[in-house]
């Protein structure tokens, strides 16, 4: 069986490392290119479409080893390969053509109606702290949908530097197969295995200095197949709470939601687009391109490891460690987003009271003395 699995990673790799070259010449041909702007990193034109190297490795990969996995939910991973092959379209028009907000969103609205059809949906929320499953009902399709779409768009609004969500969802992917082989979950295993073959083979010519973007067509497919993923692996395992794909996804989540309240306090349109993303932060604070790079993988590894601990706890009943890394993650997470400016330059309500506090500390400690 895990012979299998190696063999699906090392064929999704390979795939990727023969695609990506021929894809990049594909871009240039087509038009499908990013041109430097005020709003951009890069300083020259460079191939988009990178995606489609992804995406034709998944499939390659799928076909070359399923079928010899009895246990393949080959309903599901139908869902997957045909949803994400809208998805890929839709985003491989927009790297080309550079579609309208509404385009796009239809696309992405497709693509999840098809993985709920094929049966894929959130039937039951897990009660974090207890053992209840909450039914949702219709509300089910909804939730999914949702689900989908939102993590789509926050892949692709992380996507500003060489390597960054490709990297992100690499170590979103390793602990979605980290709890699916906790969990011995055959189908989600060998997804995330080729998953993961794939993304590596495109890190190759994707990393910092990227040879090739994988743009919307590889954002939007990486988000969606992760969202996909996390409803296979979880909606299965009753000790397993919402919250963590949550925590897997943390930082494409937590970005876009601070994202969301820094133009709310700004009192700008949420759809506005800016520069004071988390990569954005980093660069300002003066971190080279690759050691911020390389920070957000290491942030993204704390939250894939926080997950993993947190379903130990829950599988375990232990409430209060769960909720002590819940509580210092959602701590760390403040701090550092006020520490860099990420929703405001100028206010930072908790560093200034915890400045107050340890100020007080300090003055009570002397006059103590």
């Amino acid at each position: 069986m895990y012979g299998l699995y190696a063999i699906g990673f090392i064929a999704a790799c390979i795939i990727a490392v023969l695609l990506t070259p021929l894809v990049k010449k594909f871009a240039f041909w087509v038009g499908a290119v990013d041109a430097p702007n005020h709003r951009k990193v890069h300083t020259r034109i460079m191939p988009r479409l990178g995606g489609l190297a992804i995406f034709l490795a998944f499939v390659g990969a799928y076909f070359v080893v399923s079928p010899a996995l009895d246990a393949v939910n080959s309903n599901a991973a139908f869902g997957l390969l045909l949803g994400g092959l809208v998805i890929v379209i839709t985003g491989a028009l927009d790297d080309r053509f550079q579609l309208s907000p509404k385009w796009k969103l239809l696309g992405q609205l497709i693509a999840a109606c098809i993985v709920v059809s094929f049966g894929l949906k959130i039937d039951l929320v897990n009660i974090p702290f207890g053992e209840t499953n909450l039914p949702i009902g219709w509300l089910s399709i909804p939730i999914t949908i949702l689900w989908i779409v939102g993590v789509s768009n926050a892949i692709n609004l992380i996507d500003g530097l060489d390597g960054l969500s490709a990297g992100v969802s690499g170590i979103a992917t390793t602990t979605i197969l980290v709890l699916a082989l906790m969990m011995n979950n055959v189908t989600v295993i060998l997804l995330a295995v080729i998953l993961l073959g794939s993304i590596v083979g495109f890190m190759f010519y994707n990393f910092h200095p990227a040879k090739i973007f994988m743009g919307d067509s590889g954002a939007l497919f990486l988000g969606f197949a992760l969202a996909t993923l996390s409803i296979l692996g979880f909606k299965q395992a009753a000790v397993v709470s919402l919250l963590i794909p949550i925590m897997i996804l943390g930082v494409p989540l937590s970005d876009t939601f601070f994202a969301i309240m820094r133009r709310y306090v700004n009192k700008l349109p949420i759809s506005a687009p800016d520069k004071s993303h988390l990569h954005h932060c980093l660069l300002q604070l003066g971190f080279s391109h690759r050691t911020s790079v390389l920070i957000i993988y290491g942030i993204a590894s704390v939250f894939g490891g926080s997950a993993v601990i947190c379903s130990v706890f829950i599988s375990q009943d232990s409430t209060w460690g769960l909720i002590m890394i819940i509580v210092a993650l959602f701590l760390v997470m403040l701090v550092g987003a006020e520490a860099i400016g990420i929703i405001s330059k100028s206010r930072k309500p908790v560093l200034n009271f915890l400045q107050r506090l340890v100020g007080k500390t300090v003055q009570s400690d002397r006059m103590g003395k």
